[in-house]
């Protein structure tokens, strides 16, 4: 792909389609300054970030909105990380005649992106390990053949497909970033364990590749600044079975894990079920090469480092929490 030169600007100007957990991370590093903008999908976030000195814009894929258009003609950085397909807020219908398949900020902003935003240098597309598929336990690179088992990873791998067409036009690079299992502050084995909800779920041979949010955000700020483009496997170094994660959790917190059940008898959502029929182990080399250093290697680094939500696992389970 020839790309198009690099206009002479001085200072990044970030536009972020989906301001959800990872991306919110990633903002959190950057200047509110150089954030042009970014999307939510209810008016009470958007009120909550702009209180915090960002420019939030109501974006919910079925239609476009005031002001995204001019925002991303002075983006030098976009970001995606909304799902393709039709989601919509929190309780409200999903599905009906309005929900439509396909990638929702290509479906209103593709002719912005591919042939306007002038200053456009890079764009980062956050997607999933789940279109890799199954393996049967065996290592997958950012070469393997993408074997999405899933609806939602078929919908990925399309989307993908589409980003890459529409950077090419553009003539800018395109990172796609495949994250593993994501977890960090609030979302963890410590916040299930102490809610109740953790489970021990033993299937043979079954491995899981994770990622800390902080490693997301780490890996963004890497890719983006130096505006390298290309698919990059965003995951640990160490491929886990998901039940010795929470046995670990578990003796950090110094409670008792929940006992092991066997994956045959396990009462499961088809979803959840569903992720356990994909086995693989993602390696990281080609992310390190690119010179990123992690900062949680494995889930051990990572759950060691969440101390506030192991404090709340042990006060759960009625244990003196330690005072700092």
């Amino acid at each position: 792909m020839a790309l198009r030169a690099v206009p002479a600007l001085t200072e990044s100007r970030y536009f972020v389609f989906g301001h959800g957990y990872s991306a919110g991370h990633f903002v959190a590093t950057l200047d509110p300054k150089s954030v042009e903008g970014v999307t939510v999908r209810t008016r009470d976030k958007a009120s909550h970030l702009a209180a915090h000195g960002l420019k939030p814009f109501v974006f919910d894929g079925e239609h476009p909105t005031d002001g995204i258009a001019s925002a991303l003609y002075r983006a030098t950085h976009l970001l995606i990380s909304v799902p393709p397909g039709h989601e919509a807020p929190a309780g409200a219908h999903v599905g009906g005649a309005n929900a439509r398949p396909g990638d929702p900020v290509l479906r209103w902003y593709e002719n912005e992106i591919a042939h306007g935003s002038p200053n456009l240098q890079w764009i980062g597309y956050l997607s999933t390990v789940g279109v890799y598929g199954d393996h049967d336990g065996g290592w997958v690179d950012e070469t393997a053949e993408v074997r999405p088992v899933s609806a939602r990873s078929r919908e990925r791998v399309a989307a993908e497909d589409a980003w890459q067409k529409a950077a090419a036009t553009r003539g800018v690079p395109l990172a796609i970033l495949r994250l593993s299992g994501i977890y960090g502050p609030g979302r963890n084995g410590f916040v299930n364990l102490a809610s109740g909800t953790a489970r021990r779920l033993v299937k043979p041979g079954q491995v899981f590749n994770r990622i800390h949010v902080d490693d997301i955000a780490g890996a963004l700020q890497l890719l983006a600044e130096r505006r390298l483009g290309g698919i990059f496997n965003v995951t640990d170094d160490e491929p886990a079975p998901p039940q010795d994660v929470i046995a670990y959790a578990a003796d950090i917190a110094d409670i008792a894990a929940p006992p092991e059940t066997p994956f045959d008898t396990a009462v499961l959502s088809p979803m959840a079920r569903s992720f356990y029929g994909e086995n693989k182990r993602v390696s990281n080399a080609r992310l390190k090469a690119a010179g990123y250093v992690f900062r949680y290697p494995t889930y051990r680094e990572g759950l060691a480092g969440l101390t506030a939500d192991a404090d709340r696992a042990r006060a759960a389970a009625g244990l003196p929490v330690p005072q700092a």
